[in-house]
């Protein structure tokens, strides 16, 4: 009888799987068609954004272009940090620390140190004082510049630091972090020997070495936060920098002890592979240590950004029409608001309230700012909004269309223009003609709904595919 009245109705493992194939599709893809602001809808997204720019092929590319980077910025930079490490007198110090940190070659340190030593003191006599620090700084400079472009990258960022900026602020962050090292070792000596020798508390001494096995971590996430916080060329939230920041001190802690223990099991192989058996392993490390770097940066993108990716497909999949109809949406808002003398709005809240995608309204803001069409504006509390740099009364669409089209370089090739005149004789006048048609719309007169009204309708559409 019972089988009689469940014979249409699927098993239970039938529904164990369709309900799971439905979850995957949410997962996967639904949830970028999901409007609700709550936290379970952020976590999925973000998790979402992090798994794939882990597995992304163009963060993979850019950790070994860091890596490549770094190989050759090591001696350099090795040299800064002994350097100042003469300057405060802990020299022995950091080599301490070097052994410790690199058990296993002892020997290549102090091959290492022998070589720092000699390119100090070529650095700084005779012809090679100047060219030798030029040098020096530079390519430790060149490394964090291209760490700024991956950010910059990932951030969506198309606008660059000038060169006093540059120079100024990787100089400053060239100095200050040898110095805060070098602070850290002091302070954990100085913990730990004034706790030990003239603090006769023994019930302190756990906590105190718990703490200093702590201190690393604490150091690491500082600096990863920090640089999440200030290295890209945009605003970004505190908050969300140092929730990526601890994620990315994790994994770089466990690379480290990774390391550490593979330094151990490689020196094994020693006799075998010679003192080559290192490279491979270090290369490896600091490739890993990049992308758990770079994929912390993209949580903190991906958690301020998260309801502004409703796009996940290729973004070269678009059509110029599309391109063309998110730059005038955009341009519009920003034409209607300075008309109305309201407050400009940021890319972020555009993106939000206009549900765009945000990598999209990225780039066309690097457009429209090439073509003249804006310019940013300091709205205090380290926010920029974007207004108009035309005259919004008589802009018309076709002027935003020939300003919007002839952003960039039009003769690409040398006497481009006498190869081809035939054919541009040919088609320019028909452009004119065809961008004529546009001449009676103002932009700052185009219908645009409100952002309460997209949010509603996107609220509509999401219950209707339930």
């Amino acid at each position: 009888m019972d089988t009689d009245n469940n014979a249409g109705k699927p098993g239970f493992m039938s529904r164990i799987i369709e309900r799971g194939k439905k979850c995957y599709a949410y997962f996967t893809d639904g949830v970028w068609a999901d409007p609700r602001n709550n936290l379970g809808t952020r976590i999925v997204k973000t998790l979402n954004l992090t798994l794939s720019a882990f597995f992304n092929s163009s963060l993979q590319n850019k950790s070994m272009s860091l890596t490549y980077s770094t190989v050759l910025s090591i001696v350099p930079a090795f040299a800064l940090l002994v350097a100042i490490g003469r300057g405060f007198g802990l020299q022995d110090l950091l080599q301490k620390q070097l052994y410790q940190f690199f058990p296993s070659q002892g020997q290549g340190i102090t091959a290492a140190l022998k070589f720092v030593d000699s390119y100090l003191n070529t650095a700084t006599q005779g012809v090679f004082v100047g060219v030798g620090i030029v040098v020096l700084l530079w390519t430790v400079i060149s490394l964090l510049s291209s760490i700024e472009d991956s950010f910059n990258s990932i951030w969506g960022v198309t606008r660059q630091r000038t060169i006093y900026q540059k120079f100024t602020d990787y100089i400053a962050i060239c100095l200050m972090v040898p110095v805060l090292m070098i602070c850290s070792a002091g302070i954990s000596i100085f913990m730990s020997s004034v706790v030990q020798d003239h603090i006769n508390l023994p019930f302190l001494t756990p906590f105190v070495n718990l703490g200093l096995e702590f201190l690393p971590f604490a150091l690491s996430w500082l600096a990863i936060t920090l640089s999440y916080y200030l290295i890209p060329n945009t605003k970004v939230s505190f908050k969300y920098a140092a929730v990526a920041g601890t994620v990315a001190a994790i994994a770089f802690q466990a690379l480290q002890m990774l390391f550490l223990n593979g330094q151990i099991y490689v020196s094994k192989y020693n006799a075998i592979y010679g003192s080559f058996a290192f490279l491979p392993l270090m290369l490896i490390w600091l490739q890993l240590s990049w992308l758990a770097l770079l994929t912390g940066c993209m949580i903190a993108y991906s958690m301020q950004n998260v309801f502004t990716f409703n796009l996940m497909g290729d973004e070269g999949s678009i059509s110029n029409r599309g391109w063309h109809n998110v730059a005038l949406i955009v341009m519009a808002v920003c034409c209607r608001r300075f008309a109305d003398h309201e407050k400009p709005l940021s890319q972020q809240t555009i993106a939000v309230q206009y549900y765009l995608p945000i990598r999209i309204v990225g780039r066309i803001f690097g457009i429209l700012r090439k073509a003249g069409l804006i310019y940013e504006v300091n709205m205090g509390n380290d926010e920029t909004g974007i207004t108009p740099a035309i005259e919004t009364e008589g802009f018309t669409v076709a002027d935003f269309k020939k300003a919007f089209d002839n952003a960039g370089v039009t003769d690409f090739i040398a006497d481009f223009r006498n190869l081809y005149a035939g054919m541009l004789d040919e088609i320019e006048p028909r452009r004119e003609k065809a961008y004529a048609v546009f001449d009676d719309l103002l932009v700052k007169d185009l219908e645009l709904p409100s952002p309460e009204h997209i949010r509603q309708a996107m609220m509509a559409e999401t219950k209707a595919h339930r």
